[in-house]
């Protein structure tokens, strides 16, 4: 069995993470995914927006992630999602711009049943958790 597990995170235009780590957390649809190496194999899809977490030796790092596919096998997971970034490529300005609009629209939503209140509610999400991560980074 292995002694670490090769991650490499992938959206359409470009390779966001490589490298061999110790553990691995996916946001699945269905909930988290540890993932240790030796790990059984499973492909799952991704939450609409979440946190992957990684750990190597004592350094933890996140990544957020949002939609897309998650491929596991004993020594490695691919990860495929349509969006992700890594807390030194998230401003936080622009951050904090885009939570106060997903707040806002949530708003609008919440009042008219003709917005999808799903997606306004993701949207939020996506926002706070590049917020978050921004923030820890700084």
């Amino acid at each position: 069995m292995p002694d670490t597990i090769y991650l490499e995170v992938v959206i359409p235009e470009r390779k966001v993470f490589e490298a061999n780590v110790d553990r691995v957390e996916v946001p699945g649809l269905n909930g988290e995914i540890g993932i240790l190496p030796g790990h059984a194999a499973l492909i799952s899809q991704l939450k609409p927006a979440g946190l992957l977490t990684y750990h190597k030796g004592d350094e933890k790092g996140e990544i957020a992630i949002s939609d897309g596919f998650v491929e596991i096998s004993e020594d490695r997971v691919i990860v495929l999602a349509d969006r992700a970034a890594r807390p030194e490529e998230i401003d936080l300005t622009e951050a904090l711009k885009l939570k106060d609009v997903a707040e806002r629209e949530l708003q609008k939503a919440l009042s008219n049943p003709d917005l999808d209140i799903t997606r306004a509610t993701i949207e939020l999400e996506r926002a706070s958790i590049a917020l978050d991560l921004a923030e820890k980074s700084k």
